[in-house]
């Protein structure tokens, strides 16, 4: 059953994180309301533009026709050529006639023009250019004009005779277009009105647009999380012939791949760990009888001549190394296969640590500060191969005096910190992040070394095992601190400590001898309690 959505599974929007506003979705729907209001825009333009000319086209038609009607009717009766009084009788006449129209009228007879007595208007007052165009050519000409604030309609209009050649006569008239422009407004108002339902309703397509698109795309995001957790058989459903369709099948195809692979990888894992492990539990049985043999011979070697007794001591040396090699192959193989068990105790820390130095006498090599009363819950015999991992290597490859200290936990606290420093040149920052790695060498030219490379390795699974981190860096004073940082009840949360420790960093000396790999004879034994 398919679990509704809750607001607290949605996106939200907090300070600096406007998820809702730079998803895909958002950029669709803003998308459809721009095309949408650009289109409708355009045309709102383009229908305002085309009905302002059928309005004015219209008027001007009408008013044209409406003077040159009255001017036809009315001009016959002016007497050739007529005086002042006939051009103002036939002014007034012919604005009587356009009370309708409120239009303004002018009469000019070559050069002389009506007085304007008895019009309550001013005087009709017309461009030069305009009056020059109608007494000279004798054409009728029409312009728009804006006077005062208000839209005007001029219009320049030769009279002729009967016989149809052109007279001295003209007339002039100014129509108010008021009416006109209050329609234009009313029209852009209109679509004004009309344009924000369009934007809306254009919400709901954009919508469902964006819903199409973004559904396989939500099913691809939620795929791929699944594969990153690990779910490698997860497959989207193919549905329709589209891009996005491709996109599905393309999907599909990768993870099928994916799969193959990983089930590959891990079998050739499997198969390489068994190997080492196999191996490495076959050897022990030889190399016991092999350490018994060079343990008498070594005891005997004083008797020898030189050169019989530097080679026994060689062959000792060597099935020592291979022992101890064995023996870090087998604890790692537990690690890989997730055998390696932890046996807690509540412990005293800073004793035994102290019980660590002492099995090994480095006493008087290295200066610990442990203060007492501090207890936690380990495996103090995981906790000793930390310990002593870490001081050997210190001693061997970083520079006395080495210091071993404990932090006691504050008041509430729930962590513990163990930190060993020494007095070398400290970690080469090239070698930092590859410094718990297995079989790593620092020193190419060293790889012949006595450790196995697989001790600070250890150690870090140790840390890990019980929940903690380990971390490896260089101390402002000079040379190299290796801090342990682990719970004080083993299973608790580790809280901010994972955080803070990102990949483990490194140290120079890791792939060398290790604390493991003590020279002192008093290494302890690998972990004994089960085997692969």
């Amino acid at each position: 059953m398919k679990r509704p959505r809750r607001w607290a599974d949605l996106p939200r929007l907090r300070h600096g994180n406007p998820q809702l506003l730079r998803g895909l979705r958002a950029r669709l729907v803003v998308g459809f309301l721009v095309v949408a209001a650009v289109s409708a825009l355009t045309t709102a333009l383009l229908t305002y533009q085309e009905a302002r000319n059928a309005i004015l086209q219209s008027s001007q038609d009408t008013a044209v026709n409406d003077l040159r009607a009255q001017v036809n009717s009315l001009a016959p009766e002016l007497p050739v050529p007529p005086a002042q009084a006939d051009l103002d009788s036939l002014r007034v006449q012919l604005e009587r006639s356009g009370q309708p129209r409120d239009w303004d009228i002018s009469v000019r007879y070559r050069g002389m023009r009506d007085s304007g007595a008895g019009s309550t208007r001013s005087n009709l007052v017309m461009p030069a250019a305009f009056t020059s165009s109608v007494e000279k050519r004798h054409v009728p000409v029409f312009q728009r004009v804006t006077r005062d604030g208000s839209p005007s309609l001029l219009i320049g209009m030769p009279v002729r005779q009967t016989d149809g050649k052109a007279s001295a006569l003209s007339v002039y008239a100014q129509v108010p277009l008021d009416d006109e422009e209050a329609n234009i407004e009313a029209l852009v108002a209109a679509a004004q009105r009309g344009a924000l339902p369009v934007l809306v309703l254009t919400v709901i397509p954009a919508l469902l647009a964006a819903r199409g698109v973004l559904r396989p795309v939500r099913g691809l995001r939620q795929a791929a999380g699944r594969i990153a957790e690990g779910k490698l058989d997860t497959r989207l459903e193919v549905k329709g012939a589209d891009e996005l369709a491709d996109l599905s099948r393309t999907f599909n195809d990768m993870a099928a791949r994916l799969e193959e692979s990983m089930a590959e990888l891990r079998r050739l894992e499997s198969n390489a760990r068994r190997f080492a492990a196999d191996v490495s539990h076959e050897l022990r049985t030889p190399l016991a009888a092999m350490t018994a043999v060079t343990d008498v011979l070594d005891e005997d070697a004083d008797s020898l001549d030189p050169d019989t007794a530097s080679a026994v001591r060689l062959i000792s040396q060597e099935t020592g190394k291979l022992a101890r090699m064995v023996e870090d192959l087998m604890e790692v193989s537990r690690f890989d296969a997730g055998a390696a068990a932890l046996h807690l105790d509540e412990v005293d820390v800073a004793e035994t640590i102290r019980k660590t130095l002492q099995a090994r006498a480095w006493q008087k090599r290295v200066t610990a500060e442990l203060p007492a009363d501090v207890r936690a819950r380990l495996d103090p015999r995981r906790l000793d191969v930390v310990v002593a991992n870490l001081v050997g290597n210190a001693l061997h490859h970083g520079g006395e005096p080495v210091r071993v200290r404990l932090h006691a936990p504050e008041p509430g606290a729930d962590r513990l910190l163990i930190e060993i420093s020494d007095s070398g040149p400290g970690i080469d920052p090239e070698v930092l992040p590859h410094v718990f790695e297995r079989f790593y060498k620092a020193d190419s030219a060293r790889a012949r070394s006595e450790g196995s490379g697989l001790g600070l390795a250890i150690a870090m699974e140790n840390v890990r095992l019980h929940g903690g981190v380990m971390r490896a860096a260089n101390s402002p004073e000079g040379g190299a601190v290796f801090t342990v940082d682990l719970p004080l009840r083993h299973g608790e949360p580790a809280g901010s400590a994972a955080e803070r420790a990102a990949d483990p960093p490194d140290a120079p000396w890791a792939g060398e001898e290790t604390a493991d790999d003590n020279r002192d004879g008093t290494r302890p034994e690998a972990g004994e309690e089960n085997h692969i």
